[in-house]
């Protein structure tokens, strides 16, 4: 078996060095940061199972980057830094962590609280069931995975990419109104600027392009979007 892999956020480089250390010794795969303004793009490349993640970090700080990570991830994240206040911590459940470590801390509750939730996620414990897709024609879609599947070609996505897509291959041939969408994608549509979804629809479109897909998302005016499946991919 692989060993599991470990993703270590945090700018104290002694300290990620440390935890980098101690991680090895129980066979552990580890990845220290290496920029601070690509987070989730490594994290995405590297495929952790589960994330170190500080929350005092150069240009932003740990919640906006575990926002940004659950685009990509739905590995545990767990929470490491000096703030020990009760909002700090209610903060960093509600923007996507799973638990939360105080600075200083002891290595052995590190290291058991990264055994619990690898075992949650990945182990014993973790629960068997079947993995959730959704087909259309040719293309199948892989949802824990963020993957689509297209004439034998493995596309990956990201989350919001996949959430898309989902909704126009469920509700195919019928439309998805752009509130549908919204609602979907984000939890406050009040605070979602309505390029936004224009933003992350051009996105998808593109992946499809460039892995030279045939079907196509059409833009239906005053209503929404439908998923044109072209007749070689039915």
């Amino acid at each position: 078996m692989d060993k599991h892999r470990i993703y270590i956020v945090e700018d104290d480089r002694k300290i990620a060095e440390m935890l980098a250390g101690m991680l090895a010794k129980y066979q552990y795969d580890t990845k220290i940061v290496e920029d601070f303004d690509a987070i989730s793009n490594e994290a995405q490349e590297w495929d952790p199972h589960l994330i170190l993640l500080d929350i005092n970090l150069p240009t932003y700080d740990g919640y906006f980057w575990c926002r940004e990570l659950r685009q990509v991830t739905t590995c545990p994240i767990i929470f490491v830094s000096a703030r020990t206040s009760e909002m700090d911590q209610v903060f960093a459940i509600e923007n996507g962590g799973d638990d939360y470590i105080t600075k200083p801390f002891h290595y052995e509750i590190v290291l058991a609280k990264i055994k619990s939730h690898i075992r949650r996620s990945f182990g014993e414990y973790a629960l068997k069931q079947e993995e959730r897709t959704v087909k259309l024609g040719k293309h199948t879609l892989y949802m824990e995975r963020l993957e689509l599947e297209s004439r034998g070609t493995l596309i990956p996505l990201q989350k919001k990419e996949c959430v898309i897509l989902e909704l126009l291959f469920s509700q195919h041939p019928k439309v998805v109104s752009r509130e549908q969408l919204l609602e979907e994608l984000w939890d406050d549509q009040s605070f979602v600027d309505e390029n936004t979804l224009n933003v992350n629809m051009t996105r998808v479109r593109k992946k499809l392009q460039d892995y030279e897909i045939l079907s196509s998302i059409e833009t239906v005016r005053g209503a929404g979007y439908r998923f044109l499946l072209h007749p070689e991919e039915a």
